[in-house]
């Protein structure tokens, strides 16, 4: 495992490293189990279910981590803490899952957050035929990263939009995608995606927005009947798609995505707000 740490520190097994020191990543084996989780103002946002998932994700091929959340939350913070960092990216990382002592590293990764010409102008984004073998756990694999960030590069795009075997689109390589026609709202079912933190906020804000949401896969060649596109997460929030392929669409001016995003806002903002007083 490559040392990704940024910053003067990281975690390992509950030990403040300086990010020079190679051994907590050298030491992490494969199946590796991470999630990334973005800090604003010192509060790590949805941090309790970022670490649901992350338990779930190695349920998922029948390992367990050991660590507790309180352990995992007070490291955190430590770490922020030892490198007077509170606005950026963490990254866990749970590897060794077959051993008595597991590894888990905690550190700061380069991070990179849209402008905000992007959300006023959208996004370009590419379609990119691959299937995920267990699309419900977020388990570390390189090679495919490697492959559908140099189609992204080639392409110009922002991000790519997995389409399967049958022709229908999933998600994004490293973001949950939702459409929008007429009315409504149409996102990938449970089964067949990562279920991203931020889609579980969107869900919850389309529910109190009363805006009816379909669980349902959209088919490649209904991409022109739509009115609009964005993906979510961790680093993006809620951001419009104008372009799929040559495909394109008004989303910036979509007055749906434009409630879905104020709300999402509004809804981080009072997470910050009532954890700020818990940040050491």
């Amino acid at each position: 495992m490559d040392n990704e740490a940024i910053l003067n520190y990281y975690m390992y097994n509950s030990t403040l490293l300086p990010s020079c020191d190679d051994r907590g990543f050298v030491k992490a084996t494969s199946p590796l189990i991470y999630e990334v989780i973005r800090i604003i103002d010192g509060v790590p946002i949805f941090l309790e279910d970022h670490l649901e998932r992350m338990r779930k994700s190695a349920k998922l091929i029948g390992k367990t981590i050991r660590r507790t959340d309180e352990e995992i939350k007070d490291e955190i913070h430590k770490l922020i803490a030892a490198n007077s960092e509170y606005n950026l990216n963490i990254k866990l990382l749970c590897g060794d899952l077959d051993q008595e002592e597991q590894t888990f590293i905690i550190y700061f990764i380069r991070s990179s957050y849209p402008e905000k010409e992007m959300y006023e102008s959208g996004i370009h984004t590419i379609l990119y035929y691959l299937e995920r073998e267990n699309p419900n756990a977020k388990i570390v694999n390189n090679e495919i990263r490697k492959r559908i960030n140099e189609e992204i590069k080639k392409q110009k795009a922002y991000e790519a939009l997995l389409v399967n075997n049958k022709d229908y689109i999933t998600e994004g390589s490293r973001s949950n995608m939702f459409f929008v026609k007429g009315s409504r709202v149409y996102t990938a079912p449970p089964g067949d995606v990562l279920l991203g933190i931020t889609r579980n906020e969107i869900m919850k804000i389309c529910k109190e927005e009363n805006i009816h949401v379909v669980e349902e896969e959209i088919h490649q060649e209904s991409l022109k009947s739509l009115n609009g596109a964005f993906m979510t997460g961790t680093s993006v929030n809620v951001l419009p798609i104008t372009t799929i392929n040559n495909i394109e669409l008004h989303s910036t001016s979509n007055p749906i995505i434009k409630r879905i995003s104020e709300g999402y806002l509004r809804k981080i903002q009072s997470y910050i707000n009532e954890r700020k007083d818990c940040v050491k």
